[in-house]
């Protein structure tokens, strides 16, 4: 593939003779099928250490998937001072605490489906070159180390968890809505919301936001597979 692109090519060539410091983001291996190269602006060491915060649930690992800003920030909140005035971040898991944004919280915590299936995507990639050899603590802390292409699963898996039933029969998606929880004639009608509680997985925004929520139907279908 890479003879295909003599330009692409020829840069990379001109990249690894005079720029050492960028050596760590290209890999390459020689297989039987030929050179497999690895270029990724997030090197081995730094993955590892990526993976340390993104797995961690004190951070942005929740049991409905990966939280778009880290709950870190709910007992320290990010603060500047601009001019003699204050401005904050802090960790918001579902809707904004102020009229900012109208309300929405945008990405100061819930969890976005886009974002986390950029996340597992790139964590198969990893896995596709670095192989069962690299393996990373899930969560952060426990002790248990998992291959990068187990932790895409247990992400998929929680984040599929948002429409299931739980052993209490309630899906997480309904929230605290019991008509939506026990109504015979809503339990059934799962929503795509447009994001979701970064604590509780309960549906949030627009709740027909398809566009990209559908996405847990190849998550759902991976994991078939």
């Amino acid at each position: 593939m890479v003879d295909r692109l003599p330009g692409f090519k020829r840069r990379m060539q001109w990249f690894i003779e005079n720029r050492p410091d960028f050596t760590p983001f290209i890999e390459s291996q020689t297989t039987d099928d030929g050179t497999r190269r690895f270029l990724s602006l997030v090197s081995r060491q730094r993955l590892k250490s990526v993976c340390r915060y993104l797995l961690d649930d004190a951070e942005f690992l929740s049991d409905y998937g990966i939280r778009a800003l880290s709950r870190f920030h709910k007992d320290h909140p990010y603060v500047v001072n601009v001019m003699g005035m204050e401005h904050r971040v802090d960790y918001e898991p579902a809707d904004s605490s102020t009229g900012l944004f109208g309300g929405n919280s945008n990405w100061r915590g819930p969890i976005w489906f886009p974002v986390n299936y950029l996340i597992i995507e790139s964590l198969q990639k990893f896995h596709h070159f670095l192989g069962d050899s690299c393996k990373v603590e899930f969560p952060t802390g426990s002790g248990t180390m998992m291959t990068l292409r187990e932790v895409a699963a247990e992400i998929s898996r929680r984040l599929s968890r948002i429409f299931l039933r739980d052993d209490a029969g309630r899906r997480p998606v309904f929230g605290g809505t019991e008509k939506f929880q026990s109504d015979p004639h809503w339990r059934d009608l799962v929503p795509f919301h447009e994001y979701f509680h970064g604590d509780n997985g309960a549906g949030i925004g627009a709740s027909h936001q398809t566009g990209w929520t559908g996405l847990v139907a190849k998550l759902i279908q991976q994991s078939g597979e």
